[in-house]
């Protein structure tokens, strides 16, 4: 019997398990897809939310602070970039500057940093900002971050310090039998103490299965442009429109990579696993972002995808143990500012929730950082060739859009976290996410995960079961 069961392999079941790895407990991670942060924590616009939206005396407005101020030394410690490049939302009339004192009054009472900027001086700190601005709601705490590494970073933290991660396994129900639970499952049945309901999307149909419940969860669609990394300084800042009820609206961003991310739409859907994009929903995209940045070069976009958010029907994050059955803990409905709250929600619901029915003995010897990754794109030539001559396969380029090496696939592939898939591996290391989108080496990773994990080709996903890229050899 394990001590807790987390459902869901997410950013905020991925915070939920290092928190719990700090202490002498079982735990299990159940996930059914075939890597970690595979859903929503892969398809949002990775931006570090300052605070200054959520409505006061709201769990969005508390976890989203509590969670930023936090993030500099998580990314320290787990080896993951982030940009603390700070947002501008714009005003484009004299009635949407009203709304921006409107937003640092909000902020003020978040308890977040603000700066005021008239037209001019939001101009000067962004050369390709409309001319129609009129002023700026500066937030310098905001930022962005790689969302596939947090995640990716965080498992392999808290499986070295001994949680368990099952992957491509789905949770089919949920039982409290006397003073624990059995769950379900498509490869078996488990038993906890506690279980951890952080399933996204999925999270209210993992919670009727123990209870009849008072909310629901909806998954509304962003549809994204991702430009090239053609130009340094295109944008230097997250740019917001003014927020308004479908979200936080369409912006252009940085990224971690630099590359440049313009959407999301944002459309409530019907089904949990539409993912798809279509060309109105696209081109009302590129107007609305116009409007932020009359000349963004769309000739440069590389690919379009689409992301799921969890919005749930309380209009506010659900993070409480079930009325009915206390030791059953459901943490849904985790939409933006969702990743910049993660941090903060785990530490919550390990500390106030958990920590009420469990002991919470901390274990000796815990280890707050991985293992450190290699960087060659930011070493020195020198440095790089030092490498190369400790370990030549650092001179081997798999990816020529990303100047990926073999060295860095093979140091991805041997860490705790599994990594099976050619989605896995481009995910970790950006191998396919040039312009060329994986056309000259999604060959090679198929190859290398074939002779790495002692299969044959024909076994290897591109990411969820059934996406086999070979069907047959044809000598």
């Amino acid at each position: 019997m394990k001590d807790v069961i987390v459902i869901g392999g997410g950013v905020t079941g991925a915070f939920i398990a290092r928190n719990l790895s700090r202490y002498s407990l079982s735990v299990l991670v159940i996930e059914k897809e075939q890597d970690v942060g595979d859903v929503t924590s892969m398809a949002n616009s990775a931006i570090v939310h300052s605070g200054y939206d959520p409505v006061p005396g709201t769990k969005k407005a508390r976890f989203n602070v509590e969670g930023n101020a936090m993030y500099d030394e998580i990314c320290r410690d787990l080896d993951v970039e982030f940009d603390r490049c700070g947002s501008m939302t714009i005003a484009t009339t004299q009635e949407q500057l009203t709304h921006l004192k409107g937003l640092q009054e909000r902020a003020k009472q978040n308890g977040v940093e603000t700066k005021l900027l008239s037209g001019e001086e939001a101009k000067a700190l962004e050369k390709n900002l409309t001319p129609e601005c009129v002023g700026a709601l500066l937030c310098p705490s905001a930022g962005v971050i790689n969302p596939f590494n947090l995640v990716a970073h965080c498992f392999e933290n808290a499986i070295d310090n001994g949680v368990e991660l099952s992957l491509g396994e789905e949770v089919l129900s949920v039982e409290e039998e006397g003073s624990s639970f059995k769950v379900k499952t498509s490869k078996g049945e488990h038993e906890a103490k506690v279980v951890v309901n952080a399933a996204g999307l999925k999270a209210e149909e993992i919670a009727r299965m123990m209870d009849p419940i008072s909310w629901s969860i909806k998954p509304r669609k962003g549809e994204y442009y991702v430009l090239d990394h053609y130009q340094d300084g295109f944008v230097s800042h997250v740019l917001f429109p003014l927020p308004s009820e479908k979200g936080k609206g369409i912006l252009v961003t940085k990224t971690t990579s630099d590359n440049y991310l313009v959407g999301p739409s944002s459309e409530f859907v019907e089904d949990k696993d539409d993912m798809s994009t279509d060309a109105p929903t696209l081109a009302d995209v590129k107007r609305q972002a116009s409007l932020l940045v009359p000349n963004i070069p769309f000739y440069e976009q590389i690919r379009v995808f689409a992301g799921l958010r969890a919005t749930p029907s309380t209009h506010d994050f659900i993070i409480e143990p079930s009325p009915f059955h206390p030791r059953f803990i459901n943490v849904a409905g985790i939409e933006s500012p969702g990743l910049a709250s993660s941090p903060a929600i785990g530490k919550y619901v390990v500390e106030e929730l958990i920590g009420k029915i469990l002991p919470l003995q901390e274990k000796a010897g815990w280890k707050k950082a991985v293992r450190p990754y290699f960087h060659p794109n930011r070493m020195s030539a020198e440095e790089r060739n030092a490498l190369i001559q400790s370990n030549p396969d650092f001179g081997e380029i798999i990816c020529n859009c990303e100047k990926v090496s073999l060295g860095e696939i093979e140091d991805v592939l041997s860490r705790s976290v599994p990594c099976r898939t050619i989605k896995a591996v481009k995910k970790r290391t950006r191998a396919g996410f040039g312009k060329c989108q994986g056309g000259f080496c999604q060959p090679k990773v198929l190859l290398l995960l074939a002779k790495y994990f002692k299969v044959s080709p024909l076994e290897i996903l591109y990411d969820k079961e059934g996406s086999n890229v070979l069907m047959q050899e044809s000598k």
